[in-house]
């Protein structure tokens, strides 16, 4: 593949503001990437996680960072930002990612969690880069939910308990039908909960 002969490494994190986002923008900085977010439009600044990796927060570019205004429900600038990144890896780490609130704005959380991860897919698939992207999806513990065996393994039944887990399964399996219909480079990792300094 000609990116990989140019040694060209350019990812595009959604959930960049977040705990996950934030640990793996500065860990692709570190190895050489070009690093690029996606961030929803606020009335507060919501960049405290990442304000060390670049010296003006207001201006979203500092170097090999660049954030880019966007939302996991408009598939208009989804595919309007990875046309114009055109990145090697895509990291979906964006969710409504409370499970009590998804009980509330179940809808909402569909949306965003379920269906903004075949918007990605899709809008990699509008720019032509089936053959030159791998897309990592964060899955969830919250897609067991009713817990079928202990420990769990990636054998164990899922049975969501949660909008929020139900929305999750959803993306699991787009994800895993784009990786089989289209032969993309598609995974689907099962993050269960995580500490960190940096944890909402």
């Amino acid at each position: 593949d000609s990116e990989e002969v140019n040694g060209r490494k350019v990812a595009l994190i959604t959930g960049i503001t977040g705990q996950d986002g934030s640990y793996l923008a500065e860990f692709l900085l570190e190895k050489g990437y070009e690093v690029h977010g996606i961030v929803r439009r606020s009335s507060s600044f919501n960049t405290g996680r990442i304000e060390h990796l670049y010296k003006n927060p207001q201006a979203h570019i500092e170097g090999n960072m660049k954030l880019h205004y966007g939302d996991l429900t408009d598939s208009t600038c989804l595919v309007k930002i990875i046309n114009e990144v055109k990145p090697t890896e895509i990291y979906n780490l964006g969710a409504q990612s409370h499970v009590k609130i998804s009980f509330d704005l179940a809808e909402y959380t569909a949306d965003v969690d379920g269906v903004g991860t075949l918007r990605l897919l899709d809008a990699i698939k509008t720019c032509g880069l089936i053959n030159s992207v791998k897309f990592y999806q964060a899955s969830t513990s919250e897609l067991f939910g009713k817990v079928q065996e202990i420990p769990q393994k990636e054998t164990t039944p899922f049975y969501p308990r949660s909008p929020y887990g139900a929305a999750k399964l959803y993306a699991y399996w787009i994800v895993v039908n784009f990786r089989e219909a289209y032969n993309l480079f598609a995974v689907n990792g099962i993050l269960f909960n995580h500490e960190s300094p940096r944890r909402g």
